[in-house]
């Protein structure tokens, strides 16, 4: 379990441990980004069964990885059989359908809409190897908002960078694109965002749709 708050995984942990301890017999947590990264990277003799993923952590100290999105696609890549499900407070549609691209999750569910039972029932579910979204992601999976925006790991860097004050010119030490190709990200992000104004403005919307 990766989730910044100490008491919400001890909340997941005693229902989890109430209620299913014939199937779950040792729950691992970790609070930040590089704590979860050291030990999904240090399971690979004997990988995850279930990694639960919440999206606003703090990031690595390089920086490289920037949240549990970033986490998540580590682990489809590295760790294909470890299913994933995530719980989040972040309910905006266009991020939920960015996170639904990217890492492909096992199992989905907002924060809010979560109880005991369904928690059970979601692990249940994914560990039976059958997907569980709860009734907020999968209106949006049956309404494909989908195409219309997409926003992949380049472009929340960027975004990162410039919500730390990074200058444009200093971008293309932090992200692995040319110049002129951040520039024309830039721009793209403004108009996915409906953003006419500056940066200040990109961010701002950036963090209001939980990118940032």
């Amino acid at each position: 379990m990766v989730d910044d708050h100490p008491m919400t995984v001890k909340g997941y942990q005693m229902t989890l441990e109430n209620t299913m301890a014939n199937k779950i017999s040792v729950i691992d947590t970790a609070f930040n980004c590089d704590t979860g990264y050291d030990k999904i990277t240090s399971s690979k003799n004997k990988p995850y069964h279930l990694v639960f993923l919440d999206i606003n952590l703090p990031p690595a100290k390089n920086h490289r990885i920037l949240d549990g999105e970033d986490l998540g696609i580590l682990l489809r890549k590295d760790f294909p059989d470890t299913k994933i499900i995530i719980l989040t407070m972040l309910s905006d549609n266009y991020r939920i359908n960015s996170i639904l691209k990217s890492i492909n999750p096992n199992g989905f569910s907002i924060k809010s809409k979560l109880t005991p039972k369904t928690l059970q029932d979601a692990v249940a579910t994914v560990l039976m190897g059958n997907c569980y979204y709860c009734e907020v992601v999968n209106n949006l999976v049956r309404k494909q908002v989908s195409n219309q925006l997409t926003v992949d790991g380049f472009d929340r860097k960027i975004l990162y960078h410039l919500s730390l004050g990074e200058k444009m010119k200093n971008l293309p030490h932090f992200v692995p694109l040319s110049l002129p190709t951040i520039e024309r990200r830039k721009r793209r992000l403004k108009q996915l965002f409906d953003v006419k104004e500056g940066d200040k403005s990109l961010i701002k919307k950036a963090k209001e749709k939980g990118f940032i």
